[in-house]
């Protein structure tokens, strides 16, 4: 036996194996040396498992182990075997010794375990060298060429390799069985016990270090064990919690494990001691906000304990919650998820469910701290608040007390400065409707009216049976009321307001339904959405109706009727427990009835809490909706799905924010799908996909229980309904929309023939139905145009015959669907190409086309029809310019032909509104009775009048408009034609070919381009057979005499027509240009000055030096009192200065100001203008000096708040270090040109803007001081350059010293004082000269006094 054998010493000497000492040490090159003292100390153990004390054997296991990295893979796994199988046999004899109380054999057993587990950590310890120079041992795989001969001839048998993995399960087992020993009969000092167990555990220890073996669940549980064990029998608590933290400091992969191991501890152990001295070691713990993996691993462990354990941490919690306020987020994080987990195990726990008002103190509180994060400073933490909110809402348990207030928080967070904040907040807003509690009376859907109803029932029941009761007076009623309503949380808030609006939104409802049974043309019924069952009052009993015990039920997708008020709910509630009748006791038949109404008003109260609760979750959800329309168009594509799912939720619930959102994001059909991944590493789906797919689910997927004629009735009625109110760009969104569907052949066949069956049905049918019908044709057709061009007789007959004439609009849309007969090809810039359809003018199409725009009719819905009938002639037609002729000769014939009293021009009286240029009114507006009837009067001779000329003018412009394009037609098709012709010449070699087509072609295509110019500009409007030139002088005349016509719709069109006219000539132009800026100037009438805008945006692309000379006109717009005058100047200057027609000269100062516009479609624009400019190559920094002193002095300048505000958005967008250099330069130099406080104020606030990231900006600015010297003593100027010195010195780097700006700012400070000294003795300089002079005055005065009466005694 070893004379002496400490194992304190053993574990601290092979710290260091290289020089660890062993007597007779074995070469490790020996292989035959290795192999006998390895058989020698097999041999030995076998014998005796004693043995391995004895030295010599001792020394060869030391021997071994030291050089183990140099053993072979057998050698290996024979020396684990022999030291395993020894330990097994030594652990056998103690336990028996140990069971037989042998104490004289104890001090032999300690001795001898001390070996075994000294021999046991050291293999442990080098196991991992071994295995991974067995694993650079083994088998590669094959190469391919060069160098596969190499690697075969170095590879050894795979007989030779080991793995240590394998033996760890069996190892750790072995240690398993030895720590069942019981180590305190053994180890009578408690510091050798405890060396012992610490030698014992460590290989655990060293084996969970490893991630890739801690994969292994056999590895895993047995290393569990290990320290289980220990710390159950053997005292090693405080070890295992030293070594646990240690392993959550170093080890981030240990985090979840550590957390297992605990609970193993807990459940298979029953010892919880360990947990909660980590937990309370923890809570003590202080974490660094630039610590991030530490805080990382502990955050892990402790919401993985969380999830395993609730009940450990709950006992600790008080103590963790110092973390709540820890600096380090991922702490913050796991708090909150532990309060979540702790939430739902208090909420689900039995024990607790027994105390109920403790458990609602409890969960009330742990809300309280969630809540509370809401304003958490960091992102992410404020992120981690609303996902445990969103699993807290799966719950089955609905929360109902803390849901309000937690929707509160969630529309707050929409307006977060973090996306990934707004887009978890619009996802748990989502989450909140699906999982609502108020679908146990009445089913899923939230519709405002339908719950306005109800509560209004409830409460009109309930003050019924209050008076009957005697328990309300008819003079504490009005009081009963308020306090009632303040009760239940302003539910029945507005409720006048509210019944007043229900009324209206169910007589449209009403007016709707009627409309869809006319649009069908036949007898099916309607769809009907059963109302849910009426439960138990087990469902009424619980407050707010919300115990989670039975889920909403989801609803169908088609909004059910409103129940009639004669069928009132029935409800037949089971007695409460908490009001129980003893019928047995009651003496009279009133008790009874007495007993029974306290019960029926108690249900009526709760239920009318009930509902007052889902009207209040409603109205706020409904709130929300603004918002969420804005996140619809952000830029984060995650934002924007969201949002999309957000209004398909609340659609599927029959809220009535949903339309609004659907029609919102229609425009998003325009986005272009790209790739893209979320935070959370998934992949996205596109926005323009997810569009098609949300519509596709409301309008268009099929609802069960449905026949197969009421669902193609079901979808076009739905795909009518969505022209309804639509504005131009909705119409074009929408178009877009059918046209990729009916691409993807998602419209079927017997829809596009339902459509077709509403539009030309024969009896009479809303209007707006009709309309709709052509509209969705005319959109599908853009994909497919046999959708129209199979039923084109039909198009004549309905839209452009009866039906059309007496309604206008239909007509116009009419026109529209014709239009694509032409095809959709689009046509590309600079071929010659021309794949368009058109049709002879003979054709019976054209002969109704004239017949529309010459019916007799005044209403205005006139001209968008013609405007429409015009486009479709030139689409069209093959000579659309002898149509157009006859159009404009007839049109004049009406006008000018002899009248009863020439000498008189009547003025029509009608209300005078605005002409609808077009195409920018409302699909279904109505035509209004008088129009009908003007349309549909009995022919008779016409006189002339104003209305009559403005369609002759409004024709002419707009032929002559159109007539410009048909040129450019023409001019591409004689070079087409040319070009073919050339191209046929044949007989030459293809150099000489080649050559003589370039200078024949580019010969003819000058002179047909030169030809056509030349028609433009001297025939259309001068030559003497163009008949436009007959009516360009009366279009100046018309527009030259406001005094003269002053009907509106005359001046509008006349206005219109001219600057139509003003494009086809540049001779026209230039004549009548000023006349068009004084009209523009002059006119009252916001139409007519918005159209001149437009107008000269026109005029700008085709005479650009035109504009450009007077564009100073232009940018008056911009000051227009009229908001769409406004927005249509910022965007026609936006489009002529991005595309370089116009320049800019120095008038960007106008643009600027429109960034603080109170209108947010208008700084939107401005700050897309803004944006798109600084692309341009300095665009900005060019014209900024301008822009500031725009806005600061003369006539132009803003106050100082929009100055500043402007300022700060402008200066974005200078980048450039140069740029900024060059500015400082400029700006100090300003400071000696004024002496307005004012100006320096805002030229220092200019320079703080900048971001002096490099010296020189510094050293500009410190060169600049004696410019700006004497203005320090100003508070707000010292505070600017104060602020100044503070960015530079965050953007200066550690390494370079300091002095060069603390110096300039003590010269600053010695300015300041100086500059405040000087102003100090100017004021009294000039108090005491005012002194002074009002002394002078008093003696002046005393001696005009004084002399008074020396006069009046001479004159005595």
């Amino acid at each position: 036996m070893v004379a002496h054998f400490s194992l304190q010493e053993e574990l601290q000497l092979i710290r260091d194996p290289l020089n660890y000492i062993v007597t007779n040490e074995i070469d490790p090159v020996d292989e035959y040396a290795v192999a006998t003292a390895l058989e020698h100390a097999i041999e030995a153990v076998v014998v005796s498992p004693e043995a391995v004390t004895e030295p010599e054997v001792l020394d060869e296991y030391r021997s071994l182990l030291k050089h183990a990295s140099s053993l072979s893979g057998a050698n290996m796994s024979k020396l684990l075997d022999s030291i395993t199988s020894g330990l097994q046999g030594e652990i056998d004899a103690t336990s028996r010794d140990i069971d037989a109380d042998e104490q004289e054999s104890f001090a032999t057993h300690r001795k001898t375990l001390d070996v075994y587990a000294f021999l046991v950590h050291w293999f442990v310890l080098s196991a991992d060298k071994a295995s991974s120079k067995s694993s650079e041992e083994a088998p590669a795989k094959p190469k391919r060429g060069k160098g596969a001969q190499t690697v075969k001839k170095t590879t050894k048998p795979s007989a030779e390799v080991w793995s240590w993995s394998e033996h760890i399960p069996s190892t750790l087992a072995i240690i398993c069985k030895l720590l069942r020993i019981k180590s305190h009969r053994i180890w009578m000092s408690q510091a050798d016990r405890d060396v012992f167990i610490n030698c014992v555990t460590r290989p655990a220890y060293h084996v969970m270090e490893s991630e890739a073996l801690m994969k292994d669940d056999g590895i895993k549980m047995g290393a569990y064990k290990v320290i289980c064990l220990a710390v159950k029998w053997h005292g090693h608590a405080f070890g295992a919690q030293t070594s646990i933290m240690q392993c959550l400091q170093y080890f981030e992969h240990l985090a979840e494990p550590m957390a297992e191991v605990l609970t193993l501890l807990r459940d298979e152990f029953d010892h919880t001691q360990l947990a909660e001295g980590v937990l309370r070691e923890i809570s003590g713990k202080t974490f660094n906000a630039q610590d991030t993996k530490g805080p990382r691993s502990f955050s892990r462990f402790l919401v993985r304990l969380t999830d395993l354990s609730p009940k450990l941490i709950r006992k600790q919690l008080s103590l963790l919650l110092t973390h709540i306020d820890s600096e380090s987020y991922p702490i913050r994080m796991a708090m909150i998820e532990i309060l979540g987990a702790l939430i739902k195990e208090i909420a689900t726990d039995e024990e607790a469910t027994a105390n109920k008002e403790k458990q609602e103190t409890r969960i009330n509180a742990l809300f309280d701290l969630i809540f509370d994060r809401f304003l958490d400073v960091n992102s992410y933490v404020r992120a981690k608040v609303l996902n445990t909110l969103s699993r807290l809402c799966d719950l089955q348990i609905k929360f109902p007390k803390q849901r309000q207030e937690m929707t509160t928080h969630v529309i707050a967070a929409l307006q977060d400065k973090s996306s990934s904040v707004r887009r978890y907040a619009i996802a748990l807003l989502t989450r909140l409707i699906l999982t609502h509690p108020f679908g146990l009376l009445h089913g899923g859907p939230l519709n405002l009216t339908e719950w306005q109803g109800r509560y209004d029932v409830v409460k009109k029941e309930l003050d019924e049976m209050e008076k009957g009761m005697g328990m309300r007076t008819p003079e504490m009623e009005q009081e009963g009321e308020e306090e009632g309503e303040a009760k239940d949380g302003d539910a029945a808030k507005d409720a006048n307001a509210e019944d007043h609006h229900n009324g209206n939104e169910e007589e449209g409802e009403g007016e709707d339904e009627d409309e869809d049974e006319e649009m069908a043309g036949e007898d099916d019924e309607d769809e009907e959405a059963t109302e849910a069952d009426l439960d138990d009052a087990k469902a009424e009993g619980e407050e707010g109706g919300g115990d989670g015990s039975v889920s909403p039920q989801r609803p169908k997708k088609e909004k059910a009727k409103k129940p009639s008020a004669a069928k009132k709910e029935k409800k037949r509630p089971k007695p409460r427990k908490s009001l129980p009748i003893d019928l047995a006791g009651a003496v009279t038949e009133e008790q009874v009835f007495a007993a029974l109404n306290a019960e029926k008003h108690v249900k009526l109260k709760l239920t009318k809490k009930y509902v007052a609760d889902a009207l209040a979750f409603i109205r706020q959800i409904e709130g929300a909706a603004p918002t969420l329309c804005q996140l619809l168009v952000s830029t984060s594509k995650a934002e924007v799905l969201e949002s999309m799912e957000f209004f398909k939720t609340a659609e599927e619930y029959q809220l009535d924010c949903a339309d609004l959102g659907i029609k919102k994001m229609l425009h998003l059909i325009w986005t272009k799908d790209n790739s893209s991944t979320g935070e959370d590493g998934k992949e996205l789906k596109g926005i323009r996909s997810k569009l098609l797919e949300v519509y596709r689910t409301i309008y268009f997927d099929p609802v069960p229980d449905l026949e197969p004629k009421q669902q193609v009735n079901r979808i076009a009625k739905h795909m009518i309904e969505m022209t309804y109110g639509a504005t131009l760009a909705e119409l074009t969104s929408l178009e877009e929309l059918m046209r990729t569907m009916m691409l993807d052949d998602q419209i079927h066949e017997d829809v596009i023939n339902k459509l077709w069956h509403v539009y030309s049905v024969e009896r009479d049918i809303p209007r707006c139905q009709r309309r709709g019908a052509i509209i969705i044709l005319g959109m599908i057709a853009v994909a497919k145009k046999e959708v129209v061009s199979d039923r084109l007789d039909t198009l004549l007959r309905v839209g452009l015959g009866r039906f059309g004439k007496a309604d206008l609009v239909l007509a116009r849309f009419t026109c529209v669907a014709l239009q694509r007969l032409g095809g959709s090809t689009k046509k590309v810039k600079g071929s010659l190409t021309d794949k368009s359809t058109r049709f002879p003018m003979e054709h019976p199409l054209f002969q109704k086309l004239q017949d529309a725009v010459e019916h007799h009719c005044r209403s205005t819905d006139w001209f968008g029809m013609a405007e429409q009938a015009i486009n479709t002639i030139y689409l069209l037609g093959e000579q659309p310019d002898a149509l157009c002729t006859a159009l404009i000769r007839n049109l004049a014939i009406r006008v000018f032909r002899p009248k009863k009293n020439p000498s008189v021009l009547p003025q029509p009286q009608h209300d005078g509104d605005d002409v609808a240029m077009a195409d920018g009114e409302a699909a279904d507006e109505p035509v209004p009775d008088q129009a009908e009837a003007d349309c549909i009067q009995e022919e008779k001779p016409d006189t002339s009048d104003s209305f009559t000329l403005s369609q002759l003018v409004f024709v002419v412009g707009h032929v002559a408009i159109k007539h410009i394009v048909y040129l450019e037609i023409v001019e591409r098709d004689l070079k087409r034609r040319k070009d073919g012709g050339n191209q046929g010449d044949q007989g030459k070699s293809i150099k000489t070919v080649v050559e003589e087509l370039d200078q024949v072609v580019g010969n003819a295509e000058d002179d047909i381009g030169e030809h056509i110019a030349d028609v433009r500009e001297r025939e259309m409007l001068y030559g003497t057979n163009s008949i436009l030139a007959a009516f360009g002088p009366m279009v100046v005349h018309i527009c030259a005499s406001p005094k003269k016509f002053k009907d509106v719709n005359l001046r509008t069109t006349a206005t219109l027509a001219l600057s139509k006219l003003m494009c086809v000539s540049s001779r026209f132009c230039e004549e009548n240009l000023l006349l068009l800026f004084r009209i523009f100037e002059t006119s009252k009438d916001a139409t007519i000055r918005s159209n001149i805008v437009i107008a000269l945006g026109d005029v700008a692309v085709c005479f650009n030096n035109m504009i450009d000379e007077n564009s100073n006109h232009l940018y008056d717009g911009l000051s227009d009192k009229d908001m769409n005058v406004k927005k249509n100047t910022l965007m026609v200057l936006t489009h002529l200065i991005l595309n370089g027609m116009i320049k800019v000269k120095g008038q960007l100062g106008e643009m600027a100001k429109c960034l603080e516009d109170q209108d947010q479609r208008i700084s939107d624009l401005a700050k897309l203008f803004f944006t798109e400019l600084s692309t341009k190559d300095n665009a900005i920094y060019n014209n900024l000096p301008d822009v500031i002193s725009h806005l600061s002095v003369g006539e132009h300048a803003v106050d100082q708040e929009t100055f500043q505000s402007t300022m700060k958005y402008i200066f974005t967008f200078v980048e450039k270090e140069k740029q900024a250099e060059s500015i400082v330069e400029k700006l100090c130099q300003r400071f000696r040109l004024t002496d307005d406080p004012r100006q320096w104020q805002d030229i220092a606030f200019c320079l703080s803007l900048l971001p002096f990231k490099s010296e020189r900006s510094m050293r500009k600015l410190i060169e600049g001081l004696p410019f700006y010297q004497d203005k320090l003593h100003d508070e707000d100027v010292f505070t600017r350059f104060s602020e100044i010195l503070t960015k530079a010195r965050s953007n200066k780097s550690a390494n370079k010293p300091d002095s060069e700006l603390k110096e300039f700012e003590t010269i600053l400070q010695e300015y300041k004082e100086k500059g405040e000294e000087d102003q100090a003795l100017e004021k009294n300089v000039k108090k005491k000269a005012d002194q002074a002079k009002k002394r002078a005055s008093k003696r002046s005065r005393r001696q005009l006094k004084a002399s008074t009466p020396e006069e009046d005694d001479e004159e005595e």
